[in-house]
């Protein structure tokens, strides 16, 4: 099938790549002359594992481009998808649905026979009924059909996600849509991967109650973790045996120093705006928002503690910047508050990420490393903040011996706590006495 992507970002590019792979005809589209220049010439703007080589392989097998404008792309495409960014807009929490409207009213004029138009970006309930409203009122005699789509992308685990999901959600109005996206999809037949046909409010809903219900998650182990420390009990002990209950599941019940990235954090917010406009609050959701961005803070005063409150001439070494690790992401990370909180308590910080290139730019006054051991140089202690797997064997005897004084406050509980303190360090975790 022909497929045109508006938008190559984390989604549209991931999405358009893969289904490049499942043998349909794509041309990603972008406004960003420079992206689209970098893409032709094999350059990835995120980092992805496994998304160069896929991107080259179906260029090169010509079922996949990137056009800066391709009209005819979108006259002939079977399916058009809109996967542009719906960030959360300034000062209110609301997603910017901008872009998505922006992008509609500029394929309009261009549809041509029956086009399925379906949106992959994460919007708010009733976005669908807003794009098919400008679509009409554009092109009274177009013969199409909106679709919702929501996207369930792991970063750092994208490309498994879209190729072996645990169902794709799709939500429509018009039953001539079905046959089209099941023909889109019909490669994951193979692994009898659940299509769930369902309205499309209904599937713009889910995204968004997913994404909350996994905040949720976390934020609960993060509040079970204060409390294990207060009474000396074991959060992974205790995650492990609440995580064997199949009604729950070990998944997104780790502690650690709160969650961020481009998902949680917008949508959490934009799901409580849609609840309070339809008088319907969410509570949980609103809770679970303000007790994440405090955590994110309370964790600099976890190393001040570590330091007995003095953190004036410390010389802080930072391990991981990005949300998570297999990702060059820093949107919401936590880093980005605990790092500057650190230096207004007058500490020094070096820091070091395998991929986290984008915090040169937003982390100023540090100075960042080349790897592991040159962040820890002369440090007065480690500070873990993302779980690169690089960080998970590192040489204790060469980390004990390049630091000032041997202090880990491991933030991501990647040590085993007997295993740091019988090497001589002081070691300080998350929820573990």
């Amino acid at each position: 099938m022909r497929v045109a992507m508006i938008g190559t970002g984390y989604v549209g590019l991931v999405s358009g790549a893969c289904f490049a792979d499942f043998g349909h005809e794509v041309v990603c589209l972008d406004k960003d002359a420079v992206k689209i220049g970098r893409l032709r010439a094999g350059k990835m703007p995120i980092y992805e594992p496994g998304l160069e080589l896929m991107v080259a392989r179906n260029v090169e097998a010509g079922r996949l481009s990137f056009e800066v404008a391709a009209p005819d792309a979108i006259r002939q495409a079977d399916a058009i998808f809109i996967a542009v960014g719906t960030p959360s807009r300034r000062g209110d929490g609301y997603a910017d649905l901008s872009y998505v409207y922006a992008a509609t009213e500029e394929i309009a004029p261009l549809l041509d026979g029956f086009t399925v138009v379906v949106t992959k970006s994460t919007v708010p309930v009733g976005t669908g009924d807003e794009i098919e409203t400008i679509l009409k009122r554009a092109r009274p005699d177009a013969q199409f059909a909106v679709v919702s789509n929501p996207e369930f992308l792991r970063e750092g685990a994208a490309i498994e996600d879209f190729k072996r999901p645990d169902r794709v959600i799709v939500g429509l109005e018009d039953e001539r849509a079905r046959p089209v996206m099941a023909e889109l999809y019909r490669p994951l037949n193979l692994n009898e991967t659940p299509m769930l046909y369902i309205d499309r409010r209904s599937s713009e809903l889910a995204k968004y109650a997913s994404n909350a219900f996994l905040a949720m998650k976390i934020t609960f182990i993060n509040e079970i973790a204060d409390l294990c420390e207060a009474v000396g009990a074991d959060v992974q002990q205790v995650a492990r045996g609440v995580g064997l209950d199949k009604r729950i599941g070990p998944k997104f019940l780790h502690a650690g120093p709160g969650y961020g990235g481009s998902c949680f954090p917008k949508d959490t917010l934009a799901l409580v705006r849609t609840a309070h406009d339809a008088r319907a609050p969410l509570n949980l959701v609103e809770t679970t928002v303000r007790v994440n961005e405090a955590r994110k803070k309370a964790m600099a005063g976890k190393v001040a503690d570590a330091l007995a409150g003095d953190l004036r001439g410390k010389l802080i070494g930072v391990l991981g910047l990005t949300f998570k690790p297999n990702t060059d992401d820093m949107r919401e990370a936590p880093s980005l508050q605990i790092i500057p909180a650190l230096l207004a308590m007058g500490a020094t910080v070096q820091a070091y990420d395998p991929e986290g290139h984008e915090a040169r730019q937003l982390l100023r006054k540090v100075d960042f490393k080349n790897g592991p051991y040159e962040a820890l140089e002369g440090a007065d202690c480690a500070v873990i903040i993302t779980e690169w797997d690089e960080f998970r064997a590192l040489d204790l005897d060469r980390v004990r011996q390049v630091m000032n004084r041997p202090l880990v406050v491991d933030l991501r509980n990647i040590y085993k706590p007997e295993e740091l303190r019988s090497r001589g360090f002081t070691y300080l975790s998350v929820g573990r006495a």
